[in-house]
């Protein structure tokens, strides 16, 4: 996972942090952190992210850590925290390409999106897939995926698949919850994802798809 510039606002970690670094040194000194926090958590599991562990990793005092993540659950939100930020700005990128471009298959476009976050980001599939997610970070993922449903939902507008509407946001909230537990299942069966699996999901939301068009169209 590609951590924000030292030079840049970690918007995705404040949350998760007992203070925000204001000067660049301690924001480098931040990322350093999250980067050794990742690394462990990639090659060791989420049950080595000790603070011991991850200061002695990014060769920082364990006092130094202490300012901005408390605990082992502060490492583990501001992780996830970046993680739903990378996810959310592929969103956007998506967003952006609906709008300038014609999709044959839109389906199709945004699983493989969502699952190639999944092959290429090790971390975020060691963290979701072990057992140290926090109540905040769970919390924080309902919040997530309703964003990423919005995301669909300026999608399907900007393909002029659907009208702006209360049952648009809903569909496409339950449209994001079906693809993310089938993608999980997908990545949790075979490392690169199960392709048979991503194919299914293809198709069942390709059916939703066609379903919701025909609301909006009388059919």
């Amino acid at each position: 996972m590609t951590e924000p510039t030292p030079d840049a606002e970690p918007a995705a970690w404040v949350g998760a942090l007992r203070r925000t670094p204001q000067q660049a040194r301690s924001r480098a000194r931040l990322a350093r952190v999250l980067e050794a926090a990742e690394r462990i958590l990639v090659e060791e599991g989420v049950e080595s992210l000790t603070t011991t562990r991850i200061a002695s990793e990014a060769r920082v005092s364990v006092g130094s850590l202490y300012q901005y993540l408390p605990d082992r659950g502060a490492i583990i939100d501001a992780l996830a925290a970046g993680y739903f930020a990378k996810l959310e700005a592929a969103m956007d990128a998506l967003v952006e390409a609906a709008a300038a471009e014609r999709w044959e298959d839109p389906v199709g476009v945004l699983v493989d999106a969502y699952a190639e976050i999944y092959r290429t980001e090790h971390g975020f599939r060691a963290l979701w897939f072990g057992s140290g997610l926090t109540e905040r970070t769970r919390t924080a993922d309902r919040e997530h995926k309703r964003r990423m449903a919005d995301g669909i939902r300026r999608i399907l507008l900007a393909l002029r698949l659907a009208e702006d509407d209360e049952t648009l946001a809903r569909v496409c909230h339950a449209a994001i919850l079906a693809a993310d537990a089938l993608a999980q299942e997908a990545f949790r069966r075979e490392t690169k994802g199960d392709a048979a699996l991503l194919e299914e999901t293809k198709i069942l939301l390709r059916g939703y798809l066609t379903d919701i068009a025909a609301r909006y169209n009388g059919s």
